[in-house]
């Protein structure tokens, strides 16, 4: 039997503007499964990515994902793609079958989405307290979280005009009227009066329909680090969350960040999802 893909109708362009097709999975003429692909971003590395792949019951463990993802990346290839990327939803926090099968196919895992379920209002620290950004202060925040943000996305194989232009696309739409941006909280976190970090939480346009807040940007003065200062800035966004009943929190970190991962499991945050990348050679 052969395991293809074929169209299910002509391309398209999803939310983002991204070029998308969707396609049936096929053992001969019959369909056993489907998945979506998307073409680069506009702005950006020219990575593509496999959306929904699903393959029916009866017809898994039998290879049929393993050839279809094969086949999407041939596909990629066509579009000029030079990476893939892949998810895959944790089931109770753990790893899911499609975590397998991308891991077996050469995928790394870059980043994961980690949810948090907020009950309590934990305390802050003796000597910490929060406070908002002050319009003088944005331009400051500014080139300190895009510094971050940068370096970081360089570390991880983009050029640094390429991370740069998406650090300022990003905070355009997210903070269109910078501090004074309805529906987040921009806060500075101070330790016995002296300025240690900053937060950006919001609570409109989130990546996920699961949460009802999302970190954005934790950042600690670095001079700073290592004194616990991160734990209370998440302390802070979870004060935050119950005073706007806001009980589900999420935020994205990046997989080689251990003390970040770390740091989250044991406020309690579980993994939701699960984020791949494959370099296309």
């Amino acid at each position: 039997m052969t395991t293809t893909l074929r169209p299910t109708g002509p391309e398209g362009r999803d939310a983002e503007g991204r070029r998308s097709r969707a396609y049936e999975i096929r053992v001969n003429t019959r369909p056993v499964g489907a998945l979506t692909l998307l073409g680069p971003r506009d702005s950006g590395p020219p990575f593509g990515a496999i959306e929904h792949l699903h393959v029916d019951e009866g017809d898994r463990r039998r290879g049929r994902a393993t050839v279809a993802a094969l086949a999407a990346e041939e596909i990629l290839r066509g579009w000029d793609c030079t990476h893939v990327e892949a998810h895959s939803a944790a089931v109770a926090g753990e790893r899911a079958p499609g975590d397998h099968l991308l891991s077996a196919l050469g995928y790394a895992e870059r980043s994961r989405h980690m949810i948090k379920e907020l009950r309590e209002r934990p305390a802050l620290p003796p000597g910490s307290e929060a406070r908002p950004l002050r319009d003088e202060e944005f331009a400051a925040w500014c080139e300190t979280s895009d510094a971050a943000y940068v370096g970081g996305m360089v570390d991880r194989g983009l050029t640094r005009a390429q991370a740069a232009a998406g650090a300022e696309a990003s905070r355009r739409a997210r903070l269109p009227e910078g501090a004074a941006t309805q529906g987040v909280a921009l806060r500075v976190l101070t330790c016995e009066g002296t300025n240690v970090g900053a937060l950006w939480l919001a609570f409109t346009a989130l990546p996920r329909r699961d949460v009802d807040a999302w970190v954005f940007d934790v950042n600690v003065d670095p001079a700073r680090r290592g004194a616990g200062h991160g734990r209370s800035l998440m302390t802070v966004a979870e004060h935050e969350c119950l005073a706007r009943s806001a009980p589900r929190l999420g935020l994205n970190v990046f997989t080689d960040n251990t003390p970040a991962v770390r740091l989250y499991t044991s406020l309690g945050y579980r993994t939701a999802e699960r984020f791949y990348v494959k370099e296309l050679l």
